[in-house]
C-alpha cells in the first residue's frame, strides 16, 4: 500500500493547475491520491463497543464484532469529485450493495442531520472549505447518510483526514435501539501499512427542543485488509446493475440540489426505501431494452413516496 501510494504520490504531484503555488498542486496531488487508494478488494472487519456513560446505572450494549469480503472502487472522478462505491460479498455469491462515499473538494455546501431522519442544507464561506474536502457519505440506497468537511493531513510517514458530524443510528442498531436519536461521529480516515481504517468515537445523543442529553459514548473501527480476496462476483454483479444505480444517483442528486431541507418517512407500505429500490434494481438487471429516461421517471416516483412534504 505504501509503494502504490508513494508512486501515485509522484506522479500527481508532476500535474499542475492554473492558479495555484506548488505547494497547493503537491497537496491537492497528495489528498487525491489518498482518496483513491481506498479502493480495492478487501477483508473488512467491523469492532464496536460502548466505553463511557454519565447517565446512572446505564446498561452498556453488547460488543459488536463481524467481518466481511467488500469490493471499494471508483464510480466517478473529476478534478474536484472522487466517489468511491461498496459492495459487501456474502458467502462466496450474494452481494449486497453497501455504503458510498463521495469526496468533493473545497465544497461549500453541507447537508447537515438534525434528527428523526431529517436535513438541512448548512452553506460554507469559501474560506471554511479552502483546501478541505467533504466527505458526503450515503445510504445503501443513495439516500443521505452525513456530511462532514476536514482537510487531509501528509506528515510523518502518516496520511489521515479527520472530521464530526451528526447522522442517523447506525444501521447495526436502527431497528433496535430507541433511546436515543442522534449519533454524532468523530471519524479518522486513515491509510495503513495493511489498507486502510474508519476509526471512530461516537457519541450517541438524545436531541429534543430542550437540547441534546449524551447517552453514552463508543469506539468503533472499520478495517479495510489488503490481501488474496476475491471480489470477481461483485464486478460481475455491478456490471449487471451499474446503469440503474447510474440513474439512482442522478435521480437523488436532483432531489438534494433542488432542497435546502428534506425528510424521510421511514416505511411506505411497511415497506423500506432500500427495498423497494433494490428490488426494482434485481428486476431491471440485465435487460437489454433499458430505457434511462422511463427508468428516472420510476425511481423519482418511489423516492417522492418517502419525501415528507
Amino acid at each position: 500500500m505504501k509503494t502504490i501510494f508513494t508512486l501515485l504520490f509522484f506522479v500527481l504531484t508532476a500535474l499542475t493547475s492554473a492558479g495555484q503555488s506548488k505547494a497547493e498542486k503537491q497537496k491537492l496531488a497528495a489528498d487525491k491520491a489518498a482518496i483513491k487508494s481506498m479502493a480495492g478488494c478487501y477483508k473488512v472487519t467491523f469492532d464496536f463497543a460502548e466505553t463511557f456513560s454519565p447517565v446512572k446505572d446505564y446498561q452498556y450494549g453488547k460488543r459488536k464484532s463481524e467481518w466481511g469480503i467488500e469490493y471499494v472502487f471508483i464510480v466517478k472522478e473529476t478534478e474536484t469529485e472522487i466517489s468511491l462505491q461498496h459492495l459487501l460479498i456474502v458467502n462466496d455469491s450474494t452481494i449486497i450493495k453497501h455504503w458510498r462515499q463521495d469526496w468533493v473538494y473545497e465544497n461549500t455546501r453541507i447537508l447537515s442531520y438534525q434528527k428523526d431522519n431529517s436535513w438541512n442544507a448548512v452553506e460554507l464561506s469559501p474560506k471554511q472549505a479552502k483546501g478541505t474536502w467533504t466527505q458526503k457519505v450515503f445510504q445503501v440506497d443513495d439516500s443521505p447518510r452525513y456530511e462532514s468537511y476536514g482537510s487531509w493531513n501528509h506528515v510523518d510517514g502518516r496520511h489521515f483526514w479527520e472530521s464530526t458530524a451528526d447522522a442517523p443510528l447506525p444501521r447495526r442498531e436502527f431497528t433496535i435501539r430507541s433511546d436515543y436519536n442522534v449519533l454524532r461521529r468523530h471519524s479518522r480516515v486513515e491509510l495503513t501499512s495493511y489498507g486502510w481504517i474508519l476509526e471512530q468515537d461516537n457519541e450517541k445523543i438524545n436531541r429534543s427542543a430542550g437540547g441534546d442529553s449524551l447517552l453514552c459514548w463508543e469506539k468503533g473501527f472499520e478495517r479495510f485488509l489488503t490481501g488474496n480476496y476475491d471480489c470477481s462476483a461483485a464486478i460481475r454483479w455491478w456490471d449487471s446493475q451499474s446503469q440503474y444505480w447510474a440513474d439512482v444517483r442522478s435521480v437523488w442528486d436532483e432531489v438534494l440540489k433542488s432542497n435546502d431541507a428534506i425528510t424521510l418517512q421511514k416505511r411506505v407500505d411497511n415497506k423500506l426505501l432500500f427495498q423497494q429500490l433494490f428490488s426494482k434494481g434485481d428486476e431491471l438487471a440485465g435487460v437489454k431494452d433499458y430505457k434511462s429516461n422511463e427508468v428516472k421517471a420510476v425511481i423519482k416516483d418511489i423516492i417522492q413516496q418517502y419525501l415528507k412534504s
